[in-house]
């Protein structure tokens, strides 16, 4: 059984409430997911191949990231996330967004992680993966909706367009 942490929309943590994945959240009840988008420091940036038996299956994704567990921190759940999914280990993420999602019940964090990790050195978890390729910007950009894993990834990945201040620069 995984337990989540439950949060209000301004993100401020429910005290003696435990949500439960797979069981209904109440309303206006949150749980934390946390998404981290890899850039290369040679600019290319990590897509995983989502397993064909999972929702979207044999999409691409460009976040690696799940739901938070109870008691943790945006950033353990995103370091956590990208490792059991990537096996990239890192500390080095920068909060790039937040998205309140009324319709899942989610608040999502953004981090984007740039690293020198060896791109041959990608490991893929059973069950979520199946493959990887690292892309330039512009074919990152230039991926259709029914290619890339939901609407708000389409969103975020627009974004990428624009500077972003709290990571120092453009993407």
């Amino acid at each position: 059984m995984e337990l989540w942490d439950a949060y209000d929309s301004s993100f401020v943590k429910i005290e003696n409430v435990t949500l439960v994945r797979g069981e209904a959240i109440p309303k206006d009840t949150f749980h934390l997911v946390c998404d981290v988008l890899v850039k290369h420091v040679d600019g290319t940036f990590l897509l995983m191949k989502r397993d064909d038996q999972k929702h979207f299956g044999g999409m691409w994704e460009a976040t690696a990231g799940g739901s938070a567990l109870a008691g943790e921190n945006p950033p353990q759940c995103a370091i956590r996330e990208l490792k059991e999914e990537t096996g990239i280990i890192t500390k080095n993420l920068v909060e790039v967004g937040r998205e309140v999602s009324e319709e899942t019940h989610s608040i999502y964090i953004e981090f984007l992680c740039i690293t020198d990790w060896r791109k041959d050195n990608i490991s893929l978890q059973k069950g979520e993966t199946i493959d990887y390729k690292w892309v330039c910007k512009d074919e990152l950009l230039a991926m259709k909706q029914d290619e890339l894993v939901t609407k708000r990834m389409q969103k975020y990945i627009n974004e990428l367009r624009y500077p972003i201040s709290s990571a120092g620069g453009y993407l």
